[in-house]
């Protein structure tokens, strides 16, 4: 009887523990809580500013806002216009997109700064020259002009390392034709 009584309290005792584990809300899963990740949201501007010599000729602002939590997304800033182009061809016209083309990603670093990449692409008409153009026609063939753009560009791709309020001149470049400097400066900071 002594034995059946210990076996008894034995087997209640686990059965209260097993009650007691299945009443306890499940914790959420370990993946998910590692998914979890801190976003910041983020102003970043970026000014191209172009000079003749010591005189600043044009300043292009652009502000974009980006969230730095660490995934592939990023923002995608473009501005511009189409220019017609002729290719020598019938029905010749093709568009060119020119412009301001600015994507932006941001990763928080361990010291509360910002791992800031740009990629820049800007280019703009400069003059044109003129270009003979044929136009068939049914009574014959007759010839013109078109004035065809001259476009210019900058690209490049850059990473900085930014605190909040930070402004960085962060590119400067020479046009190998008309001599103008373009510089790059570069903002962030936290949107609050």
């Amino acid at each position: 009887m002594r034995r059946t009584a210990i076996w008894l309290g034995a087997l209640l005792i686990m059965a209260a523990a097993w009650m007691s584990a299945q009443d306890k809300p499940k914790s959420e899963d370990s993946s998910t809580e590692a998914r979890t990740i801190e976003t910041t949201p983020l102003k970043v501007s970026v000014t191209f500013t172009e000079f003749e010599g010591e005189k600043k000729v044009k300043s292009l602002p652009y502000t974009m806002v980006v969230v730095a939590d660490g995934r592939p997304p990023k923002s995608v800033l473009k501005m511009g216009s189409r220019v017609p182009v002729y290719t020598g061809k019938e029905n010749g016209m093709q568009y060119l997109d020119v412009g301001s083309s600015i994507a932006c990603q941001a990763n928080r670093t361990k010291d509360n700064k910002f791992d800031v990449r740009l990629d820049l692409d800007r280019s703009w008409v400069e003059g044109d020259v003129a270009v003979p153009v044929d136009r068939g026609t049914s009574s014959g063939s007759s010839s013109g002009q078109f004035p065809e753009p001259i476009v210019r560009q900058f690209r490049s791709e850059l990473s900085l390392t930014l605190r909040d309020g930070q402004t960085v001149e962060s590119m400067f470049a020479t046009d190998p034709l008309s001599g103008n400097v373009l510089k790059v400066e570069v903002s962030l900071s936290i949107v609050k």
